[in-house]
């Protein structure tokens, strides 16, 4: 598609209510990972996001039922302030930001090509987050560690691939909490060996032991809490990618608040509850499968049949924090993603095809050198 400019996104006609005001100056203030509170721009004021707890203290982390939801029983919807959603036409991707804000590219692919994006019904509200712990001065540094770490990548990418800008998100992310009761049967294999008799290509007689495996129907029953699966409802970044960067750490979830997003944007799921419930519920079959599996006795097994029965299913909406570099390297575009909370990275680059061939030839001349002083022997 192309990525021709379009016309200039038209202006919001809402008031801008997503702002953080300087407690100090009234100026504004965005979340910084580095100091893990509000910073004023202007004064540098700092302001701690506050976070909503019950009255003993402890934070509010919300879980909705599933079932309910997906009868039509909504959860809170909407962003608390005022929101500009833009689509990307080219890499899909729908971003969410503070309306003072004006697009220029994607943050996702680069690309030129947003549209205004209108919803039918607004989103399920995000029911808790985390917050980006690793700075950009952090991230930089560690891309070039990165670069410098992969040996086929051009010495100069360390230094050309800083120059387009870095750019930190906030992924929309379902987690799903479900009991399951599951009573299963299989057929058991024991192993146990015979001893065969021969004849060998000298007319000998020989023996050798068999391996036989003896088969028994055997049956048990599993319980189990699934916590916190993951699905991500992001299109706007590579799954492969995202899956390379390892996971996030759920149990550190803080209750959603704008403050946290002030200077941020935001994408907005594509995957909703109802396919993010099915994919979620694949990946708890298929751990259930093995945790049965698990227990089945012998040496092996077959024909194993599980009989689940779920309940107390639950889920939460919920962003996490990533940082994305998307940048040229002779006319190709690559893509790096940094786990914003734990510093995990991956990506993609461009090989130095002067480091390939090198490496070729230094091979091919130590095999030739192999074969010369064998060939004296």
């Amino acid at each position: 598609m192309s990525d021709a400019v379009p016309p200039p996104l038209p202006p919001p006609t809402a008031t801008a209510q997503g702002k953080f005001h300087c407690p100090a100056c009234g100026a504004e203030a965005t979340w910084n990972p580095a100091k893990r509170a509000l910073i004023c721009g202007y004064c540098g004021t700092e302001s701690p996001a506050e976070l909503e707890t019950t009255p003993g203290g402890d934070a509010v982390i919300k879980e909705h039922d599933l079932v309910a939801a997906l009868r039509g029983q909504d959860a809170k919807r909407g962003w608390q302030t005022e929101r500009v959603q833009v689509l990307c036409q080219s890499c899909r991707a729908i971003s969410v930001f503070e309306p003072s804000r004006i697009a220029q590219r994607c943050d996702f692919c680069g690309s030129a090509a947003l549209v205004p994006y209108q919803e039918a019904k607004e989103a399920f509200s995000p029911e808790s987050l985390l917050a980006f712990k690793i700075s950009d001065v952090q991230v930089r540094e560690a891309i070039r560690q990165w670069y410098g770490s992969r040996w086929f990548a051009p010495n100069a990418l360390g230094t050309r691939a800083m120059t387009d800008q870095l750019h930190g998100v906030y992924l929309p992310y379902w987690t799903f909490d479900a009991n399951v009761s599951a009573d299963w049967q299989a057929e058991s294999g024991y192993h146990y060996y015979v001893t065969e008799y021969y004849t060998d290509a000298n007319g000998n007689r020989q023996s050798r032991q068999v391996q036989r495996t003896r088969w028994e129907w055997s049956s048990g029953h599993v319980d189990h809490f699934f916590d916190d699966e993951l699905v991500c409802a992001s299109k706007g970044v590579d799954r492969k990618l995202i899956a390379e960067v390892g996971s996030f750490p759920t149990k550190e979830l803080v209750p959603y608040q704008a403050g946290f997003l002030a200077g941020w944007v935001v994408e907005r799921y594509q995957i909703d509850l109802l396919a993010a419930a099915q994919h979620s519920r694949e990946g708890m079959t298929a751990k259930l499968h093995s945790l049965c599996g698990r227990q089945v006795p012998g040496d092996t097994n077959r024909n194993l049949r599980v009989s689940p029965h779920w309940f107390n299913q639950t889920f939460k909406h919920v962003l996490l924090p990533v940082w994305l570099l998307t940048y040229q390297y002779h006319g190709t575009t690559y893509h790096v993603l940094i786990n914003g909370y734990t510093g995990a990275i991956a990506g993609r680059y461009p090989k130095s095809w002067v480091k390939i061939f090198f490496l070729v030839v230094a091979i091919l001349a130590f095999a030739g050198l192999v074969v010369l002083f064998g060939s004296r022997r």
